[in-house]
């Protein structure tokens, strides 16, 4: 059974571009206008002419980091930096803040009050969870928005929800016992947790179905889980734009979520990358009180070919594949990948470099390898040699190495000392 959440997500491709597409200046405009940090950071840019993908990609990339920063700059007069639409302060009216979040950093995260605001329920409803289900939800209820990302969700689908939260553990299993939930939600490592405390105790968990996010949760488990009697999906959210993509029944990757514009890029810059190609997940949300727009999120992912065998057009993604910031003290100095992809640009001969960093304590080496035809190009060499220099401040090796040699892992750093 499919489980779709309703007819976008059955929508022709190209309908689905085109919607997205013509959604896009009118969100960039008003991000400019109601969001103080993101009409500086777009500044100058004619949102009217933003209207497809390659537009897009010429608008500056907002990092996790760069939102924290200006939020500790601006906490005493703005704790969201500037990038909310809305605010709490003298606000009477729908339109306002509901809650106020907090993710490690710290960073303060709203959220307005659009039902299902965090896009939830298309990953439920993928999951398997209907209209009258019981949840038993286990995200963390302090501080943090995931258990409230989850509860929008379920109660957007129809569904009631025990607010479990997490540790517990004992307490937990005698609601579940007592109030027989058949859905889950929370981490996968919980959800194990609960499922083994319960065998020990002779229990068997009236739970059939999950939806885990938050951790990894490979395959191994997803089959553990399955083997007692759950079936678990995988979704992938952040508390900065919500849902991004999720699990179906196909066990085909991750579908995008219909509320999302998303990219992959080459870390440390804001070029998209080849389809197939891994790069880190950049994210330009179609919500009107938190616009982020091409915001990083630092995870890495690719994109994948052709389309869900569920029915789903949506582009899909191979999922969660590590994180996009690989920066690097090497010598004293940090090296981040944004100083490799500088490298890169300033030769068109090469199309692809990996920065290889190896050695033991106090004896740090690093070599530059390079994808390009000029493999045997002696004075290309030596001017990459000199760009390594002039922009890390450190001296490297270079390698020319065929073009395709390169892994398609999504590093352009490597740490490879032998003392990590």
């Amino acid at each position: 059974m499919a489980h779709h959440l309703d007819a976008l997500e059955t929508r022709a491709p190209e309908v689905r571009e085109a919607a997205l597409m013509a959604a896009l200046p009118s969100q960039i405009a008003h991000a400019q206008k109601n969001s103080a940090a993101l009409a500086e950071i777009l500044k100058g840019i004619d949102a009217a002419q933003v209207t497809s993908r390659a537009a897009l990609a010429q608008l500056p990339v907002t990092r996790k980091y760069e939102l924290l920063a200006r939020q500790q700059a601006l906490r005493a007069q703005d704790p969201f930096g500037g990038f909310s639409a809305i605010g709490w302060k003298g606000m009477v009216r729908s339109a306002g803040v509901r809650r106020v979040y907090q993710s490690p950093g710290p960073i303060y995260e709203p959220e307005g009050h659009a039902p299902d605001y965090w896009r939830a329920a298309r990953a439920m409803a993928a999951a398997g969870f209907e209209a009258g289900d019981l949840v038993h939800n286990c995200f963390s209820y302090h501080l943090t928005p995931g258990a409230w990302i989850m509860e929008s969700g379920a109660h957007a689908l129809g569904c009631a929800v025990i607010p479990g939260g997490v540790g517990n553990t004992e307490q937990q299993l005698a609601a579940v016992a007592d109030l027989r939930p058949v859905a889950y939600s929370g981490t996968p490592s919980f959800l194990k947790i609960l499922i083994e405390k319960a065998t020990e105790a002779g229990q068997k968990l009236s739970i059939t179905k999950a939806l885990v996010s938050g951790e990894a949760c490979p395959p191994s488990l997803r089959d553990w889980f399955t083997q007692q009697g759950v079936a678990a999906y995988q979704c992938y959210a952040t508390a900065d734009v919500g849902l991004i993509a999720y699990e179906t029944a196909a066990r085909e990757g991750l579908v995008i979520d219909e509320g999302v514009i998303v990219e992959i890029v080459r870390p440390g810059t804001g070029d998209p990358v080849a389809d197939g190609e891994v790069g880190e997940v950049v994210v330009t949300v179609l919500n009107p009180d938190y616009p982020l727009i091409r915001f990083g999120t630092g995870d890495l992912s690719a994109i994948l070919p052709g389309t869900c065998p569920t029915g789903r057009t949506g582009q899909r993604i191979k999922g969660w594949m590590g994180r996009a910031d690989q920066t690097t003290k090497i010598r004293g100095m940090f090296v981040h990948p944004g100083q490799v992809a500088e490298i890169v640009k300033r030769f068109p001969e090469l199309t692809k470099a990996r920065l290889v960093v190896t050695g033991e304590m106090a004896n740090d080496q690093m070599a530059l390898h390079v994808e390009t035809a000029q493999l045997t190009d002696e004075g290309l060499k030596g001017r990459v040699s000199e760009a390594v220099r002039d922009v890390t401040k450190l001296r490297g090796e270079v390698h020319l190495v065929a073009q395709g040699t390169l892994a398609n892992d999504g590093k352009v750093i490597e740490d490879a000392r032998s003392y990590q």
